[in-house]
């Protein structure tokens, strides 16, 4: 009979792969287009904003040129010189003709003024635009404008030169229609031959009408944004949005939009984003934003231009086909559901348990749920994985072992067992710590054993090594369970006292060691007595540092082994003799420094005896 193996159901299941594999490709075929038309789009976008951003310039300068041709003609000069604007006047009357001719030809223009630097800026010739047409602005009507900027600024310019107002709501009583729209100014100055500037001309525009007429060829889905160089929009398909500053609340482009932010800090001159990529910041459309300068004489200010295109219509094409391709991969879908029951009665099953034995490894009842009597490639892979199981599990145990092994070899003396200077230096740290914290004391017993280099020498060193067993046995007698007993290495040992134990029972407990030490030890027939000298330090009376507290005891050891064997000495008490030591060689020096004195001077009254003359 013939048995499927797992090879067939590897084939079946690559099959399977191979058709979602297919949609896959449909699936990439469908977003790479999708990424096509939107990176055209932004290139489009990048392009058409461009080409309005130097429509804009154009614009500007040709408006600029207006304001020089009208500030240029020499009736200009004659009517900026005049008295007032009241009374007739000939020249005027035909500039304020010229002027009305430049108001009729541009539709965007909403004011045109010739403003005199006398009379704190008087205008002489305005004309200003209403719903009915243009307005001429005559007599008591014409107004003072020298507070202005676009007056007092453009007054300070040489001739030549063009004034740009940043652009904002115009809000001067009496424009007509320019009042309360988003206006941009533009000025020159009006020389006389002398090169005196003597008023300025004034040319308002309607930023609104102007972009209308500057996009009218752009397609009808396209949306407009405008910021200046502070962010705040001047342009903006929601009118709410726009010159919230003149309303006290500031929408700014960098907060909708925060890609634009590198166009404000003047790292990069254009930015592109689109909804596909970026959801959160293009919200469904694709942008791209440019950054021009503008009003170039004025300093280093600029325009912030955007254009949007809606994302959908971008991506009208790549729908349909995804339509398509959805179409597609449901029927492949359903093919594919068919194969997956088929597989998961054949092969999940046994994958499950496998993954269950590979999760608790070392859990028997797990092992007894492999399909180990399966002849398939799963029964011999379950097989292998027991004996690995089994490997694994003696490899750990006899780790383990080791590790531990190891772990209690470098904290403790291999011949005693008892703590190592490693080990008893962690301890005694962490005791100072504990009884600063308690405001307790603590005490440290260097032990050093008398005879044990006659016994090494006499009887071996085996017999050595067992008195070191032996002493480690009787101190550890001695002591409580809360002591620490360590080796530090050849016949030297160590005791750490914590608590009341510490002040009140050190001189008990060193007393009780000396006795246990002195008392006679047979070993292998032979009896000798060991005996041990000991020198004891404090916290925090001799020091709060574990090196300081271990020398101190030390040294405390080596006076008392000096004093006489199988004795016992305080660090404190070395330091009380030392201090008394010195002060007796001070006393003995200065008495032998009065008997010198002495002596010299009965010397000196000998000498004085003798040489006195015979009567």
């Amino acid at each position: 009979m013939f048995r499927r193996g797992l090879t067939l159901k590897l084939s079946v299941l690559l099959a399977c792969i191979g058709v979602l594999a297919s949609g896959a490709t449909g699936y990439y075929a469908y977003r790479a287009n999708r990424t096509m038309l939107v990176n055209e789009a932004e290139h489009s976008l990048l392009t058409s904003t461009e080409l309005l951003g130097q429509r804009i310039a154009v614009s500007i300068d040709d408006v600029a040129s207006d304001a020089l041709v009208l500030a240029t003609m020499p009736s200009s000069v004659s009517v900026a010189l005049t008295d007032d604007g009241i009374g007739p006047n000939v020249g005027r009357e035909r500039l304020a003709q010229v002027y009305s001719s430049f108001m009729l030809h541009h539709p965007e223009y909403l004011q045109v003024r010739l403003i005199t630097r006398q009379h704190h800026g008087l205008e002489l010739i305005r004309f200003d635009r209403d719903r009915d047409g243009l307005v001429r602005v005559e007599s008591n009507d014409l107004q003072e404008k020298a507070q202005f900027p676009y007056v007092f600024e453009t007054l300070a310019f040489s001739p030549g030169r063009i004034y740009t107002s940043p652009i904002t709501v115009n809000h001067e009583y009496g424009t007509h229609a320019a009042q309360g729209k988003p206006t941009l100014r533009l000025g020159t100055p009006i020389a006389d031959t002398h090169g005196t500037v003597v008023g300025v001309v004034v040319i308002d525009i309607d930023l609104a009408g102007m972009l209308r007429r500057l996009q009218s060829d752009l397609p009808s889905d396209h949306q407009v944004y405008l910021a200046n160089e502070w962010g705040d929009f001047l342009v903006h398909p929601d009118a709410s949005k726009t010159f919230g500053f003149d309303r006290g609340r500031r929408v700014l482009m960098q907060d909708s939009f925060p890609v634009t932010k590198p166009l404000f800090e003047q790292k990069q001159a254009e930015v592109l984003v689109n909804g596909l990529a970026l959801p959160r910041q293009a919200d469904g459309h694709v942008l791209a934003f440019v950054r021009r300068p503008f009003g170039g004489s004025e300093g280093n200010r600029f325009i912030v231009l955007g254009l949007a295109k809606p994302l959908e219509d971008v991506l009208a094409g790549a729908n349909q086909l995804g339509t398509r391709i959805i179409r597609m991969v449901l029927v492949f879908s359903a093919l594919s559901v068919l194969l997956a029951i088929l597989f998961a009665r054949a092969l999940t099953k046994p994958l499950h348990l496998l993954a269950h034995a590979a999760t608790h490894l070392f859990a028997e009842h797990a092992m007894h749920t492999l399909p180990l009597k399966r002849t398939d490639e799963i029964g011999v892979l379950a097989r292998c994985f027991e004996r690995l199981r089994r490997e694994i599990r003696a490899q750990m145990d006899a780790l383990h072992s080791k590790q531990s092994e190891l772990a209690h070899l470098a904290t403790h003396d291999v011949l005693t067992g008892l703590p190592n200077r490693m080990l008893f230096m962690e301890k005694l740290e962490s005791a100072i710590d504990d009884a600063r914290r308690r405001d307790e004391g603590l005490a440290v017993l260097f032990v050093d054993l008398d005879r044990f280099k006659q016994i090494n020498d006499q009887f071996g060193h085996s017999v050595g090594d067992k008195v070191l067993v032996a002493v480690a046995r009787r101190l550890k007698d001695v002591l409580n369970a809360a002591d620490v007993v360590a080796r530090l290495g050849g016949d030297e040992f160590i005791v750490l006292l914590e608590g009341a134990r510490a002040a009140d029972v050190t001189p008990t407990i060193a007393t009780l060691i000396m006795d246990a030490l002195n008392e006679t030890l047979t070993l292998d027939g032979n009896s000798m007595t060991v005996g041990a000298s000991i020198g004891i330090s404090e916290f925090p009376h001799d020091s709060g540092n574990a090196e300081e507290l271990l020398l101190n005891a030390d040294a405390a050891m080596y006076a008392a082994k000096s004093g006489g064997r199988c004795a016992y000495l305080r660090y404190r008490d070395v330091l009380a003799a030392r201090l008394e030591a010195q002060a007796e060689a001070q006393a003995a020096g200065q008495a032998a420094r009065a008997s010198l004195a002495d002596a010299r001077a009965a010397q000196d009254a000998i000498e004085g005896h003798e040489a006195e003359p015979t009567a």
